[in-house]
């Protein structure tokens, strides 16, 4: 039965004693329940989020840059004016600069996980920080060629979307269940935190350096210190208790956890959760190739479904327009007239960053469908009022002309990023993360990633096209794609706030209509009907576990009745 509070049904389901895989008291071993949060824990977290950080920066710097003059004359196309060169970044070579990035990400991300299922998540962490070094130095090290710049920029997205898979990856596979999510959503924090210091040394670098290198060599070598800290400081932090069971070392394992959870060995907590991983790895032994198991994923129940809505809600989130402003936020903003564009773009970055912390309070107490719904309303009219007044008002030729309506172009941009980074920015990847079973969780959130680092590069490649041939007309092409999401929330996303992940899955198994989602009482697994049960444990191992430790509890308990009466 659920609570209708929905903080008390928030600590109800984050306490270890009523989670659905907890099974009583047992004699033997230490039942009190696992402290909140440990330092190890907490440090672990906030450590490996570095890697959203690394993400984050190299996204905000390039906006900055493509504005600078020594930027601009190093690696731009001149034309005279008269007998005075002027310098411009065509849109093929300025989208190539920016979207490369996004393309090393692509390949990053599905080669990520392949090579730490074979070296491990700590020893790919940080050979993919050394990866992103080397396309850092690529690029500082250029003098004048635009491709040196380009491919650079090519290798270090190698190691951002790498990166981006392997540390909610790390965090998932660490962290104790009741903060788990909590310290996957720092990741989306860091990501902003990492753009919002872009920005700031861009303004600080452009002003103190202006028309030198260290203009943008400086916030370019800043680089190096993000990827430093995550690669030196995991040394000091255990492989995954996940990895190390899977390769035999139990007891490793075992220790990682218990210094992670706070908890002696003989913690039922860390019992429970080692027997779950033990029946999971025996269930996975009996599938069949890695090939055979891409093609099941689409032919389980209701899998493409759910493929489709999850790669669905990655394009849609990069369609909201939101890498309109932080890919190419300083140069539109140039185009407003503004005076020093770095300083709007530093203002929005820090938006993008604070808002954020209201975003993770909103996620659990509104709801994921709610909030959606109603950023993707709050962004559409945004983007209404900031395209009118961009194409219908603003002397484009000369800006100066129209003061105001610059101004109301920076605050309706403010406006939005406030509406993006509490709703479309963090709940996303929330609800990517709760929308596939155990068994196919990994591979149908390499798709869904996938969709989303192609859609950033289409968007990165081509806006500069785009705003060409209809300037900030582009915005009324955002509005519409925000209307769009909002409707497939509505029609296709169900509510997951407060729900296990076995209930989620258990949802849409059954064809429960999304707008009735969040009223849904979830049944007992034996009032199920044998199908509908059958393929929740099929792509839920653990359930089917929990199901054979309640059996097996079941029979021991009646053979000693049994015993008891025949005495």
């Amino acid at each position: 039965m659920r609570l209708s509070s929905p903080i008390k049904n928030w600590r109800r389901r984050s306490s270890v004693e009523q989670s659905s895989r907890w099974v009583g008291q047992h004699e033997g071993y230490d039942t009190k329940p696992l402290p909140r949060l440990t330092w190890v824990g907490l440090s672990m977290g906030l450590l490996v989020s570095m890697g959203g950080a690394v993400f984050g920066y190299d996204t905000g710097q390039i906006s900055g840059f493509l504005a600078m003059p020594d930027f601009l004359r190093r690696f731009g196309q001149r034309h005279m004016n008269g007998e005075t060169p002027e310098y411009y970044f065509s849109n093929v070579r300025s989208g190539l600069i920016v979207g490369l990035l996004s393309i090393g990400t692509l390949f990053g991300a599905l080669a990520g996980a392949p090579i730490a299922d074979w070296i491990g998540r700590k020893p790919s962490i940080i050979f993919w920080c050394m990866i992103f070094s080397v396309g850092i130095i690529v690029q500082i090290s250029a003098t004048d060629k635009w491709y040196q710049v380009m491919l650079g920029r090519l290798v270090a997205g190698l190691g951002v979307g790498a990166l981006s898979l392997l540390v909610p990856m790390y965090q998932a596979e660490t962290a104790p269940r009741h903060i788990r999510g909590a310290l996957i959503s720092t990741y989306q924090l860091m990501i902003t935190f990492g753009i919002f210091l872009a920005a700031v040394f861009n303004f600080a670098a452009e002003k103190h350096q202006s028309n030198k290198a260290a203009s943008w060599q400086i916030t370019l070598g800043l680089s190096f210190v993000f990827p430093a800290i995550l690669a030196g400081g995991i040394l000091f932090f255990s492989e995954t208790p996940r990895f190390l069971f899977r390769h035999g070392k139990e007891e490793e394992a075992k220790q990682t956890m218990c210094k992670v959870y706070g908890v002696g060995e003989n913690h039922y907590g860390v019992h429970l959760e080692l027997e779950e991983i033990r029946m999971k790895l025996a269930e996975e032994t009996n599938r069949g190739t890695a090939i055979q198991e891409w093609f099941r994923m689409w032919k389980a129940p209701k899998m493409a479904y759910r493929l489709a809505i999850g790669m669905g809600l990655q394009m849609f989130q990069q369609l909201t327009g939101a890498n309109y402003f932080f890919y190419y936020g300083t140069v539109i903003f140039r185009g407003t007239g503004i005076n020093n564009s770095f300083v709007t773009q530093m203002i929005l970055n820090g938006i993008n960053f604070g808002v954020t912390f209201y975003g993770l309070y909103i996620v659990e107490h509104y709801g994921r469908r709610k909030s959606l719904i109603a950023g993707s309303v709050w962004m559409f009219i945004c983007f209404m009022i900031f395209a009118s007044v961009g194409h219908f008002v603003l002397d484009r030729n000369t800006p100066e002309n129209t003061p105001h309506a610059s101004v109301a172009m920076i605050v309706f941009a403010c406006f939005f990023i406030f509406g993006f980074a509490t709703t479309w920015g963090p709940m996303i990847w929330t609800i990517c993360g709760e929308l596939y079973p155990s068994r196919y969780r990994a591979k149908a959130m390499a798709l869904s990633t996938a969709s989303n680092w192609l859609w950033n590069f289409l968007l990165a490649f081509f806006t500069p096209f785009i705003t060409d041939a209809i300037d900030f007309r582009y915005g009324y092409v955002f509005a519409g794609c925000n209307i769009l999401a909002g409707f497939g929330i509505y029609f296709f996303v169900i509510e997951g706030q407060g729900r296990t992940l076995e209930e989620i899955d258990t949802m849409y198994l059954l064809g429960v209509k999304p707008w009735e989602s969040s009223m849904w009482i979830a049944p007992d697994l034996n009032e199920l009907d044998p199908k509908t049960r059958r393929a929740l444990e099929e792509t839920n191992p653990e359930i089917m576990a929990a199901a054979q430790r309640d059996s097996n509890g079941m029979d021991r308990s009646e053979k000693v009745e049994k015993e008891e009466t025949e005495a």
